[in-house]
């Protein structure tokens, strides 16, 4: 239901209720300070931002994100995937979105670089921050990751730069794209599929391959990222309203569209969607912590905690700035 702002004459749209499923307070990590201080010496390093002000909300939320996301690592894996989530972001920011909507063309070449980094490890002669970063993380991912894991957080990271550069070929008309293919692609470029795979790196186990194709964890996984594509999209939407992109490729305006309603009457339909993969999400990790499993065990903690930094996330001031 919507409610009105008497003083402000303002509907105001209801985020989803999660408080019978993830109620919080929400642990964090005692290093997140630290994590603060890493990511800002790394963008020195690798200058991937150039307004202040920017760099400074993206080391913000990076870090006390991570630091929700994974409350029990310890700092040397913190550094890594808070670095790694930096620079994913700073891409997207930099090279999708807006930028590229004019030119999905110019994002193809600047991805081609970054392939070209995953593929051997080596930056392009004409590499940018951008490329020498993607080596420097994927020199230490390769260092503290197993084979099988750094090939999924590769793989991941590819499936990421395809989902920009699907939606950068989307964004002048949105109207083309259908709600369940939007619904499939969002995982991927809310990036929580690439925090799942990194979830194992950073916290040190590796679950077997038969639990990690299991229906169990595949339905876990995919309520966690399907929570945290629809969060994303609802703490978004009115930054994106108030920039003057009504019709954005956001779930609000696709269900609009798809079912021909008004704003408020989609933005519940994606509320109540949002609830409902969070309650599948509690009883998803609540049947993996159960089990006599430790990976398992550590597996579901991962996801709860996935799941929890997605909430915090878009309380964040960087979806409040239009």
């Amino acid at each position: 239901m919507t409610t009105t702002d008497r003083s402000a004459g303002v509907t105001v749209l209801p985020m989803p209720d999660l408080s019978p499923t993830f109620p919080g307070p929400f642990p964090s990590s005692p290093h997140a300070d630290h994590i603060q201080a890493h990511v800002g010496q790394w963008l020195h390093r690798f200058p991937l931002l150039g307004p202040p002000d920017a760099r400074r909300t993206l080391c913000d939320i990076v870090a006390h994100g991570v630091a929700r996301t994974f409350p029990t690592a310890e700092p040397d894996g913190l550094f890594l995937c808070a670095d790694l989530f930096l620079w994913l972001t700073a891409f997207d920011d930099t090279y999708g979105e807006a930028t590229a909507a004019g030119s999905p063309a110019q994002l193809v070449r600047r991805i081609q670089g970054c392939l070209h980094v995953l593929a051997d490890g080596e930056p392009p002669g004409d590499a940018d921050p951008f490329d020498e970063a993607l080596q420097d993380l994927l020199v230490r991912l390769r260092t503290r990751a197993t084979a099988a894991q750094y090939l999924r957080v590769s793989c991941c990271l590819r499936d990421v730069l395809f989902g920009i550069l699907w939606e950068a070929h989307h964004l002048a008309e949105p109207d083309h794209v259908r709600l369940h293919d939007y619904l499939a692609m969002r995982p991927h470029t809310v990036l929580v599929r690439t925090l799942i795979a990194v979830a194992e790196v950073v916290l040190r186990y590796e679950l077997p391959e038969e639990a990690r194709n299991s229906q169990a964890v595949r339905q876990a996984e995919s309520a966690v990222a399907d929570l945290a594509g629809v969060l994303n999209d609802l703490g978004s939407y009115a930054r994106e309203s108030a920039k003057g992109v009504p019709n954005s490729l956001n779930l609000v305006s696709l269900i609009t569209r798809e079912q021909s309603c008004d704003i408020p009457t989609a933005y519940a339909a994606a509320s109540l969607l949002g609830e409902e993969h969070a309650a599948a999400a509690r009883h998803g990790i609540g049947a993996l912590a159960t089990s006599d499993s430790a990976p398992l065990t550590e597996h579901a903690g991962a996801l709860e905690s996935i799941a929890c930094s997605y909430i915090w996330h878009i309380n964040h001031a960087r979806y409040k700035k239009a």
